[in-house]
């Protein structure tokens, strides 16, 4: 409606008019209020806590529903946030409805997550918003909801079905559009790359947990575990150090779907002419349910690890 208000005017302007209807006129492009009514936010991350955040400064009513939410994100969220245990209890009241998740392919992914169980659940005018990717959502149903009733769709990604629907409104993909936010994500892309490197952390990850472990003991050594999230791994990977009775002085395990994920430091004053660093590295990296393993620091060039099918490679 704002796009149509503008070419409005300056169609009018075209023919003098532009003065004499711009008080007139405003009645043909009448919205709504976002003071009062709900937003429910799908996905509470980085993006998905800021978008809440926003919302509650509007005066809006923010629901929010995400199964991994981290501390770090529930920080983030404003107070009077009503967290809810599914998409579909988020949905139910809401007059907006963000989707802020990662799009992940095959079984117990997000491809078409907003179906049709989800969409014919929302209120008949609700508008959802979908600046994540197109493929969250199913496109017949949410034609079938568009087509039926006074709700809205809005998104950056065009859909085949919906781009030319009168009730969607399709923009060009403008995320980081800006010279600054450029140059802010270029700057945030090298910095979590460095963190990684340096100290194993993860932010930010589609498809790994969030990972940060404060900095070790004075020539503690780091090392890196990725493993799949099954019962009885994160014990298997512990007893590989103690079996050679290396002491843990701190560690972090975190899991997202399918991984977990584990930073370690260890002691470095253990009897190295029992295990040597590679020795350790090659079993645990060959211990049932590991996938990889990699010195952080403490001893360079030791470096990065992979169990492929059963076979150890560096």
């Amino acid at each position: 409606r704002i796009v149509d208000g503008i070419n409005h005017m300056k169609d009018l302007g075209t023919k003098g008019l532009a003065k004499e209807r711009v008080e007139k006129d405003k009645s043909m492009f009448g919205g709504q209020e976002m003071k009062g009514k709900t937003l429910a936010v799908v996905g509470l991350g980085h993006i998905g806590a800021a978008t809440a955040r926003d919302g509650s400064s509007l005066g809006m009513n923010v629901v929010g529903y995400d199964p991994g939410l981290s501390i770090e994100s529930a920080l983030k969220l404003p107070n009077k946030i009503d967290l809810k245990d599914s998409i579909s209890a988020a949905i139910a009241s809401a007059d907006y409805i963000s989707i802020n998740i990662p799009y992940i392919k095959g079984e117990n992914g997000t491809h078409g997550i907003i179906g049709k169980d989800v969409i014919s659940g929302f209120k008949p005018n609700a508008v959802l918003l979908n600046f994540a990717r197109g493929e969250l959502v199913d496109s017949e149903a949410m034609k079938t909801f568009l087509d039926s009733g006074d709700g809205r769709y809005i998104s950056d990604f065009p859909d085949d079905l919906l781009w030319d629907h009168e009730n969607a409104v399709i923009l060009p993909h403008l995320g980081a559009s800006t010279e600054e936010a450029e140059d802010a994500a270029a700057a945030m892309a090298a910095d979590t790359i460095k963190d990684y490197l340096q100290t194993g952390t993860i932010k930010n990850s589609v498809n790994f947990p969030n990972a940060a472990l404060p900095n070790g003991p004075e020539g503690s050594i780091r090392m890196s575990v990725v493993n799949k999230n099954q019962p009885g791994v994160l014990a298997s990977i512990t007893e590989v150090f103690a079996k050679h009775n290396l002491n843990i002085m701190q560690q972090l395990n975190q899991s997202r779907g399918d991984v977990a994920y584990n930073v370690v430091d260890i002691d470095p004053s253990w009897d190295h002419d029992s295990v040597t660093m590679k020795e350790l590295q090659k079993e645990l990296t060959m211990t049932d349910g590991v996938l990889s393993s990699r010195v952080v620091f403490g001893t360079p060039g030791v470096g990065y690890a992979r169990n492929i099918d059963g076979q150890y490679w560096v």
